[in-house]
């Protein structure tokens, strides 16, 4: 952070490959959005260096770059518009097919339907008539129907129930079969089938591993993983669906 002598993340050594599903995990402040932001080019990195296919980042078109990966935050955004407009924004001649084969993944397509007008709904300003949980699965919709070679969901599920996120969550899994995923997350209960976990702590990686092998070693993962199974849920998480 400028002017603070305070570092969000550092020394952290990362390889992703293609098609890979990778976690990114740890408590609040712990440099996970940070990660995303700085694969986006939000934010450049002050030393050190990222690179996509052997390539630096900083040699890439910011339009490149962002039409190449797909990203949803936590607090998402909507415009005030139809939801097939919403999930269709700047992609032209999006299919009927495609629209809904991408709303059944991101879990709304039923609840679309539901609604009078259906997929012609509209949402009101900034989607005032729909719930978060729904807001949040329309913006995974829009970022699947773009078709995207890396996919980021950044706590985009926090509005739903672990439930809901773990039916979604196999959904994704089969949509994004062929795609670099990466999600950050707050809730563990999703995330045995991943190539990676990446656990987060004050900026660094605490660790990293499957899903088995973060539980053999019995660290901050394991520890968090056991407190989410007593309680049912991640702490301060709103249930919604």
């Amino acid at each position: 952070y400028p002017n603070t002598g305070i570092r969000a993340i550092q020394n952290l050594n990362i390889h992703i490959r293609k098609g890979n599903k990778i976690a990114v995990v740890g408590r609040t402040g712990s440099g996970k959005t940070t990660l995303a932001q700085l694969l986006l080019r939000i934010y450049e990195p002050d030393s050190g260096a990222i690179e996509f296919d052997g390539i630096a980042v900083e040699k890439i078109h910011r339009n490149a770059l962002r039409k190449a990966i797909s990203y949803v935050p936590q607090d998402v955004f909507l415009f005030s518009d139809t939801i097939r407009n919403n999930i269709a924004f700047a992609q032209q001649h999006v299919k009927e097919e495609d629209m809904v084969r991408a709303a059944k993944a991101a879990g709304v397509h039923e609840e679309i339907l539901r609604f009078p007008a259906g997929y012609d709904t509209s949402v009101g300003e900034r989607g005032i008539t729909l719930s978060g949980g729904q807001k949040q699965r329309i913006s995974i919709a829009r970022a699947l129907v773009k078709e995207p070679s890396i996919l980021i969901l950044d706590d985009c599920l926090s509005a739903v129930d672990a439930e809901t996120e773990q039916r979604i969550a196999a959904a994704l899994e089969e949509y994004t079969r062929d795609k670099t995923t990466i999600i950050i997350t707050h809730r563990l209960f999703s995330l045995m089938e991943f190539d990676t976990i990446i656990v987060m702590q004050e900026g660094r990686i605490a660790e990293s591993g499957t899903h088995a092998e973060l539980l053999e070693a019995g660290g901050l993962y394991a520890e968090m993983y056991h407190r989410q199974q007593q309680s049912g849920s991640p702490e301060n998480h709103p249930k919604e669906n």
